[in-house]
């Protein structure tokens, strides 16, 4: 009886700022393509060029951390001979790095 509603305040007051309720999204969602986003395809646009480039002679490194030279490379896959007459067959996909030529014979 002696207190009223003001329901139209706070109706008012709701709508201020809508954008900036939003605000904090949006800049979450910046920082979030900035830091992962971004880096990440950058990482995989190289992979890409690297095991386009392989070529037979190429001393490499598998997922696995197996170090060979390539000695054939066909469509999906790379031959990678691991010891003398040792040939394995590895996905392109699975080839981790290209290493610097001397490198394996340095290992040895």
């Amino acid at each position: 009886m002696f207190i009223s509603n003001a329901y139209a305040e706070a109706a008012a007051a709701s709508t201020d700022g809508g954008i900036m309720n939003f605000l904090p999204l949006f800049v979450l969602i910046v920082v979030f393509y900035f830091l992962i986003l971004r880096p990440q395809t950058k990482r995989a646009k190289e992979q890409k060029t690297m095991i386009e480039a392989l070529q037979r002679g190429d001393e490499v490194v598998t997922g696995s951390g197996v170090v060979g030279t390539v000695s054939k490379v066909y469509e999906q896959y790379v031959g990678v001979e691991i010891a003398e007459n040792v040939e394995v067959k590895v996905q392109k996909s699975a080839i981790q790095s290209v290493l610097p030529k001397g490198t394996i014979k340095a290992i040895k």
